[in-house]
């Protein structure tokens, strides 16, 4: 099955642009064009990930993570953000604090927008990807499975 992806931004290229992008690698995408209509389709439509823009008109992004977050903690979502009056850094860790599960900077490349959703998809927790490289406990115990056959209880 195909996972569904919901993108939100008010720029109209950015929007068609992230679209084929992820139509070309295999995912079913759906569009808002700014955070309201990016909740009602939410509410409407079960998705896998969101990927919203940080500063657009009538609902901007970090309050739309905030509310989606609290309907759905497990989401995954993907900020992205070219700046503003402030810097794209500053609004993107801001995102982070909202419950963005990955940032990232505007302009993007098709592999680097790729490769985000593949990681947040193909990652059972989104959460420990703020990590160096992977939780060493898990490592560890991912190890152990690999030696033993699986049972190491």
């Amino acid at each position: 099955m195909m996972a569904k992806i919901l993108i939100i931004d008010d720029d109209h290229h950015i929007l068609i642009m992230t679209k084929k992008m992820l139509e070309r690698a295999g995912f079913e995408v759906e569009l808002a064009s700014n955070g309201n209509e990016g909740l009602e389709l939410f509410e409407r439509v079960p998705v896998d990930l969101v990927i919203t823009d940080i500063i657009m008109p009538e609902k901007e992004g970090l309050e739309t993570i905030r509310v989606m977050k609290r309907m759905r903690p497990n989401l995954k979502i993907i900020a992205m953000s070219g700046g503003g009056k402030i810097s794209a850094d500053n609004y993107l860790d801001a995102a982070k604090i909202f419950g963005a599960t990955r940032i990232l900077g505007k302009p993007f490349s098709q592999k680097q927008m790729v490769s985000a959703v593949h990681e947040l998809l193909d990652h059972p927790s989104g959460e420990s990807l703020y990590k160096e490289e992977g939780d060493p406990d898990e490592l560890n115990k991912e190890q152990g499975r690999q030696q033993s056959g699986g049972d190491n209880q």
